[in-house]
């Protein structure tokens, strides 16, 4: 078999079966210098991750899962605890003694027993900043109040308060409505006020909470006592 080697034509070039013979091999010679240069491949090395990244990440991966337990903890505390708030009421009321005279000058003696209670099975409460303002037709008559006190878990506590008040000027208007109410032998007093309570429900923590209470006592004239069923839950 014969080899040849032969320089291409240049209009041939392009065809290689131009420059093949059966039988034969050609070497086909390629100026390379007339070659186009081949583009440059960049390769790009991985970038490297902060090493503050990952600590944040790690972070707040440790952080989300302690939220989740401490809310599962407090769910399931509750749903074993089952906490109540404190309750405020005015356990019963009477009007001891009235004196209405010609100068519409009105005094009045009235015994209130206000009751504080804590319906949690496992946690005592706190009360504090205790006072209540009872009023006849808007006019102050005396001021309830309580020092800090404690209630322990399921128990109540009662206050006795037997305020008398100083001779009120009434105007006609207020006057006539005395009258009214000693027609029908019922005099109408309210009493409004609130106390703040805190109690610690286990893994929940501690928890504060006003109590506000708003009631109309209606007293017969006869001093009989009543139960009025008013207190912080009432609407």
């Amino acid at each position: 078999m014969a080899i040849s080697v032969r320089r291409p034509d240049p209009f041939s070039a392009l065809d290689p079966r131009a420059c093949l013979k059966p039988g034969s091999i050609s070497l086909l010679l390629v100026d390379i210098d007339h070659l186009p240069m081949p583009m440059p491949v960049h390769v790009r090395r991985p970038r490297r991750t902060n090493p503050i990244i990952w600590c944040l990440s790690i972070i707040c991966a440790i952080v989300s899962v302690a939220v989740i337990i401490a809310g599962i903890v407090v769910f399931v505390g509750y749903l074993v605890i089952k906490p109540k708030v404190p309750l405020i009421s005015v356990a019963s009321a009477q009007l001891d003694s009235i004196y209405f005279d010609q100068a519409s000058l009105l005094t009045v003696q009235v015994s209130v027993v206000i009751k504080a209670e804590n319906d949690n099975a496992k946690a005592h409460s706190s009360f504090y900043d205790t006072s209540f303002l009872l009023s006849f037709q808007g006019v102050k008559m005396a001021y309830l109040v309580a020092e800090p006190f404690d209630v322990n878990a399921n128990r109540s506590v009662e206050f006795n308060y037997v305020p008398q008040s100083s001779p009120i000027p009434l105007n006609p208007e207020d006057a006539e409505a005395v009258n009214l109410s000693l027609k029908e032998k019922i005099i109408t007093f309210d009493i409004k006020g609130r106390t703040k309570t805190r109690w610690r429900v286990g893994p929940i923590g501690s928890i504060k909470n006003w109590l506000h209470l708003d009631c109309k006592l209606l007293l017969p004239t006869d001093g009989t006592r009543i139960f009025p069923r008013c207190s912080s839950r009432s609407k």
